[in-house]
């Protein structure tokens, strides 16, 4: 069911320093900084030959980046997103294998502009997952 492997999120603490550190130390194509309010975070996408970095930083009060953040100060991962061609047949083949899906369960629109959903880490090995249609 999950084809590609989309991105690997980090969330940082300084947004601009982790910028410069993939721009300057690793040559990394570093994108601008996009603000998606819905997800409560800043995030920046790092392009790779075989996939993305997306640097997560908190947006607002109740970001939920804010709190990773406060138990990891010095930022880390925090979730992996991987490609569904159905979003919703992902969803509900999920719910029936026992998964939780976090939120409402419905689609929310991610920073590419598509479909997302998440998965809750418990099931899946303490893994936050990110499911984006493509």
């Amino acid at each position: 069911m999950i084809g590609r492997l989309n991105h690997v999120a980090i969330a940082v603490p300084d947004l601009e320093a982790a910028c410069a550190q993939y721009r300057g130390a690793l040559g990394a194509n570093v994108g601008a900084p996009q603000d998606e309010p819905d997800h409560g975070v800043t995030v920046v996408f790092i392009e790779l030959p075989n996939t993305k970095i997306e640097l997560l930083y908190p947006l607002g009060d109740n970001s939920p980046i804010a709190g990773f953040l406060e138990k990891n100060p010095s930022g880390g991962i925090h979730h992996i997103c991987y490609e569904v061609e159905d979003i919703l047949a992902a969803r509900d083949h999920l719910q029936s294998e026992g998964a939780r899906v976090l939120g409402t369960g419905e689609p929310k629109i991610g920073a590419h502009g598509k479909p997302v959903i998440f998965l809750h880490p418990k099931d899946f090995n303490g893994c936050l997952v990110e499911l984006e249609q493509v």
